[in-house]
């Protein structure tokens, strides 16, 4: 059958409609794919070839208030292996094995994985001369990649308060664990490129992922304090062998830590070496236990407070023992103080005179106090594993607890909270939530990325109840059981605490945690240290005897380092015949030495220059110093 001429031009015009339009599509498509899609199939196909050495982000460094560093990072390279560009796998296996002092066969399993990338897990966070020894022996297929381990410049110094990171650079424990996940940074790589083989495609370049670091944590910690504070711990585990130690120092005026460290510590990089129950406890904010009589400083506030006493005016008789609800309460002084001040109730730390306070106020009105002054609840400080403390339910206050509480016997405390709590008795009446870490800051811009600042949780008494307090604990330094804490020169209160340990619901005889909380100076505090001992051995557990020296040590140190001035009032210590006496610098200035000669009867001269007429002296006049010490004066030349 024959086809018209109108048809075949019908047909080929469909046809070279059909062409078009295929060609069409398929150039939309190609052009979609070269334009739309082409950076996207380009890094797939890049990724498809690409091996990836990763460059671990360094992490944060943790630093005092002045920079100081606290943890801070080590370069550690780590052994990477691609198993593809491996030729010989034996001879590789037993040169890497051989360098890593690992066995070959431990090796050989490694590099013989079906994977693009395997890390050898001996060549770990090795030492720069390892890698540059693994780097001459030109392995191909080995890597080192740049890593960091932490490191802690002063080891155990500060220990539970900065934990530790695990091998991962992963914060485990403490502040690490705390602000973990800012301290972390976030990973880098150098990123080769291979072919099908796993073969180096030497023709293109490397790409380079720099990791982008952790924040740096700046503490509220004062390390020139902190020095002092384990330096004084180191003594007193070596002198009393005790079961522990606790000390805190902190400023009573915004809340901040300033010192904080225990006994056992630990290393915290080589915290695998100690059992759990040691790094694992941080004691300052873990631990709970029986106050003794530093509680009493609450039930003097709030007597204080509410108007129930007068120190100098009202008076006590204390016959050494208490009968309260069919129990005895006795004083710690056998045969009792007798007639007394209530401002010498305080000095002597009288358990019947602060018994009387306790029932002057009522079990509403203490327990009132008890709580706003922070006790039965968390600081709130920025630390894992804070305790809560035990107290008394209300409903089942009965006279003889109410009794025991008033001088801190029958609840339990945390060491933090009772320096938070006493921090407000004497900065004016202001809670505080203590904190430790200050702020986080950017490493590469210097950006302030977080910022703390002082949180007052509620004020607890009047600005004149707190003057009250602090005079009275003035005079317990001075004139009380807490005069081994007296530092001459500057104005120190606080209160002693002896309280008996209990197990089984029994106390246990001769083993106490002795304490000592202080502050200084008396009329503007701008530091609270408490000291506790558990269990010191080879004396008398009194805190006046144990714990008062050393926070006297402590404050007399911090003050100088805080470049706090001495004050010329201060109520003068009451002294023993076991205390050397204390004597006044005279003003040698001008005086030959004939004169000099006259002056120096309970004083010793060093005396500097040739000439005969004094141009300097130190101590400067009017201070004080102990009978016998050293006075050093200058001669002018030529007189």
């Amino acid at each position: 059958m024959r086809v018209s001429n109108v048809t075949v031009r019908k047909r080929l015009a469909i046809v070279l409609i059909a062409g078009i339009l295929i060609f069409l599509i398929i150039d939309i498509r190609l052009g979609y794919v070269q334009f739309a899609l082409g950076d996207l199939l380009t890094q797939r196909a890049k990724d498809s070839w690409s091996r990836n050495i990763p460059f671990e982000a360094k992490r944060g460094e943790i630093v005092d208030r002045n920079g100081v560093a606290l943890a801070t990072n080590k370069s550690a390279p780590t052994v990477y292996a691609v198993p593809r560009q491996i030729n010989d796998a034996d001879a590789t296996a037993e040169k890497l094995a051989e360098s890593l002092d690992v066995k070959k066969k431990k090796i050989y399993g490694y590099i013989t994985q079906r994977q693009s990338i395997v890390r050898i897990n001996e060549g770990r966070k090795i030492s720069h001369d390892k890698a540059k020894e693994i780097r001459a022996l030109n392995l191909k297929g080995v890597y080192i990649a740049e890593d960091s381990k932490r490191y802690y410049p002063f080891g155990s110094y500060l220990s539970h308060v900065l934990g530790f990171a695990g091998i991962d650079n992963q914060g485990l424990m403490g502040l690490e664990k705390y602000y973990d996940k800012e301290l972390n940074g976030e990973k880098g790589s150098v990123k080769f490129f291979a072919n099908a083989k796993g073969q180096r495609m030497e023709n293109m370049a490397d790409d380079y992922q720099a990791p982008r670091n952790g924040l740096n944590l700046e503490l509220t910690i004062d390390s020139k304090v902190q020095t002092i504070v384990e330096r004084e711990l180191d003594n007193a585990q070596a002198k009393y062998n005790p079961d522990g130690i606790i000390a805190i120092a902190m400023n009573p005026n915004n809340g901040e830590i300033v010192a904080m460290a225990s006994r056992p510590d630990f290393d915290p990089a080589n915290f695998r070496h100690v059992p759990p129950e040691v790094y694992n406890r941080n004691l300052p904010v873990w631990s709970s236990y029986e106050p003794g009589s530093t509680f009493k400083i609450i039930t003097l506030a709030a007597a204080l407070e509410e108007g129930k006493v007068d120190l100098e005016k009202d008076h006590f008789h204390d016959p050494g023992h208490v009968e309260v609800g069919g129990a005895r309460l006795r004083c710690w002084k056998k045969g009792g103080h007798g007639s007394q001040s209530f401002l010498e109730v305080v000095q002597n730390s009288c358990n019947p005179g602060f018994v009387e306070l306790g029932d002057r106020l009522g079990k509403d009105k203490l327990f009132k106090y008890i709580k706003d002054f922070g006790f039965g609840q968390k600081t709130g400080i920025d630390l894992q594993g804070e305790g809560t403390g035990i107290m008394f339910n209300l409903s089942r206050v009965g006279p003889v607890e109410q009794a025991t509480t008033a001088f801190g016997q029958g609840v339990s405390v945390t060491p933090i909270q009772q320096v938070a709590a006493v921090s407000a008795a004497v900065n004016g009446g202001i809670l505080y939530t203590p904190y430790i870490a200050k702020e986080l800051v950017d490493p590469e811009t210097g950006e302030t990325v977080m910022k703390k600042t002082p949180v007052a949780k509620r004020r607890v008494i009047s600005k004149e109840t707190s003057a009250g307090v602090r005079r009275a604990l003035e005079s317990v330094v001075a004139q009380g059981t807490g005069k081994n804490a007296f530092v001459e020169g500057y104005r120190v209160g606080g209160k002693t605490g002896t309280a008996q340990k209990a197990k089984d619901g029994r106390y246990l005889e001769n083993n106490h945690i002795v304490s000592f909380i202080g502050f200084a100076p008396a009329d503007d505090p701008q530091l609270v240290v408490y000291i506790a001992v558990d269990n010191p051995k080879g004396t008398i557990q009194f805190g006046g005897t144990v714990a008062a020296p050393i926070v006297g040590n402590i404050m007399e140190d911090s003050m100088h380092a805080l470049n706090v001035e001495p004050r010329k009032q201060q109520i003068e210590k009451e002294t023993t015949w076991l205390d050397t006496p204390m004597v006044k610098v005279p003003d040698l200035m001008g005086m030959n030495r004939k004169e000099l000669r006259e002056q120096m009867d309970n004083l010793r001269l060093d005396v500097s220059g040739k000439g005969n007429k004094v141009i300097d002296q130190a101590p400067s006049p009017g201070t004080k110093v102990k009978e016998g010490s050293m006075i050093r004066v200058y001669m002018e030349e030529g007189s």
